[in-house]
């Protein structure tokens, strides 16, 4: 049980930083979501969006954040 608490507070401590991030992002006018190459199609009666870009990105940072955390550990 113990092990699960923990889990449980690490996940919200990353979901507090991510809303946080996101916050700043929209007070800086950082264009996350309208990158070229984010793919958006309006059609008569629905929009379809695909973030391609955005998501590229934001796996690059979290792969390198994720990289340098783990070296770290060693």
């Amino acid at each position: 049980m113990t092990d699960l608490g923990k889990l449980l507070l690490v996940l919200g401590g990353v979901i507090l930083m991510v809303g946080a991030v996101l916050l700043l992002a929209g007070r800086f006018n950082v264009p996350l979501g309208r990158l070229p190459g984010d793919f958006v199609h309006r059609g008569k009666n629905s929009v379809i969006y695909f973030p391609l870009t955005t998501c590229i990105v934001i796996s690059v940072v979290l792969s390198l954040i994720f990289w340098f955390l783990g070296r770290g550990h060693k």
